[in-house]
């Protein structure tokens, strides 16, 4: 029954509003009402600043890694961790704390990843930043990362079996979903990259002038 309850913490975690607590909090903005309204940390940088966006990215996750580490803490076995990431991120997208409306899950995924395999996790961060730099654009970043990161998924075990020791179809299953669902929460983000006025951060070979 242990196991069963912990995807419920799994899902409250992910269920934390982290941008919107603190916007609300600290800042008495409701960043929702403000910015693409999404309470996720890009929007949050762009309303309430570095220092709350900050706090927010490693809320978000930290939400991810602990819900994926919860098998660990609490000695369960027979059961891949991924799926409690999967209930931190569904509570990260459809969070009961927020009306269901919640972020865009990119976070919370790296959390899991973080939580799964400390090394494809940082290897993920290298193949964003990466992006970000060539881009200078979050939202492309994020979709154009997403998609490596799954391919990643299939090929690393065999290439570099250090950063991903096995293959996991579960793990690759999973990295489409989110995937999938990355491209369709940046639908509004990729009509704005097509028309040219998607926003974009002050550095890298397309920074904002």
């Amino acid at each position: 029954m242990l196991k069963y309850f912990l995807f419920i913490v799994a899902y409250l975690l992910g269920s934390i509003p982290s941008g919107v607590w603190i916007g609300k909090l600290f800042y008495q903005t409701d960043i929702r009402k403000h910015g693409s309204g999404n309470t996720g940390t890009t929007n949050t940088f762009r309303v309430l600043g570095k220092k709350a966006g900050i706090a927010v990215l490693f809320i978000d996750i930290l939400k991810g890694t602990l819900a994926t580490l919860l098998p660990q803490i609490f000695h369960i076995q027979n059961i891949n961790p991924l799926w409690y990431g999967v209930a931190a991120i569904l509570g990260h997208t459809f969070p009961i704390f927020a009306n269901f409306k919640g972020g865009k899950a990119v976070a919370t995924s790296a959390g899991m990843l973080l939580g799964y395999q400390p090394l494809f996790f940082i290897y993920s961060c290298f193949i964003f930043i990466i992006c970000l730099y060539c881009t200078s654009m979050v939202s492309l970043s994020s979709m154009i990362a997403a998609v490596l990161i799954t391919l990643s998924t299939i090929f690393l075990p065999n290439i570099c079996p250090l950063i991903l020791p096995n293959h996991s179809w579960l793990l690759t299953v999973i990295a489409i979903a989110v995937s999938v669902f990355i491209f369709y929460r940046h639908k509004d983000n990729i009509q704005r990259i097509l028309s040219g006025t998607e926003n974009k951060v002050p550095f890298g070979l397309r920074k904002k002038k």
